[in-house]
C-alpha cells in the first residue's frame, strides 16, 4: 500500500512537473529542491507520499468516485464500439482486396491452366 501511494503521488508530481518545469526551472536551486522533494516522498521516515496521498489525493478521488466510474463505463463502451467499427472496416477492406486480387489473377490463372496438358493436370491433382 505504501508503494502504491508513492507511485500515485510520484506520477502526479511528474505530470505537473512536466509543465511547471518550463516556467520555474530558472529559480536558483530548483533542481536541488526537486530532488529533496522526491527523497522526502520516498523516505520511510518522513512518509511524504503517504501524507500527501491521505491528505489530498484520496479525498479528491473519493469525492469524484461516481464521476470516475461513469467515465470508465463510457470509455469501455466507446472502446468496444470503436473496436467493432475498425474490425468491420478492416474485414471489408480485406474482402475487397481479396476479390480484386481474385478477379485480376483469374485471367492469368485460366491461361496458365490451359497451357498444361491433361497429364500435367492429373499429376498436380495426385500431389
Amino acid at each position: 500500500v505504501r508503494w502504491m501511494m508513492y507511485w500515485i503521488v510520484f506520477a502526479l508530481f511528474m505530470a505537473t512537473e512536466t509543465f511547471t518545469d518550463l516556467l520555474i526551472s530558472w529559480f536558483p536551486f530548483y533542481y536541488e529542491v526537486k530532488m529533496a522533494f522526491v527523497i522526502w516522498l520516498l523516505s520511510p521516515y518522513t512518509r511524504g507520499a503517504s501524507l500527501l496521498y491521505r491528505r489530498f489525493v484520496h479525498p479528491t478521488l473519493a469525492r469524484r468516485e461516481k464521476d470516475i466510474d461513469a467515465f470508465l463505463v463510457r470509455a469501455r463502451e466507446r472502446g468496444y464500439e470503436t473496436m467493432l467499427h475498425f474490425g468491420k472496416r478492416g474485414l471489408n477492406l480485406a474482402a475487397t482486396a481479396a476479390v480484386q486480387a481474385a478477379t485480376k489473377s483469374q485471367g492469368a490463372l485460366a491461361g496458365r491452366l490451359r497451357s498444361f496438358s491433361t497429364h500435367d493436370l492429373r499429376s498436380l491433382h495426385e500431389q
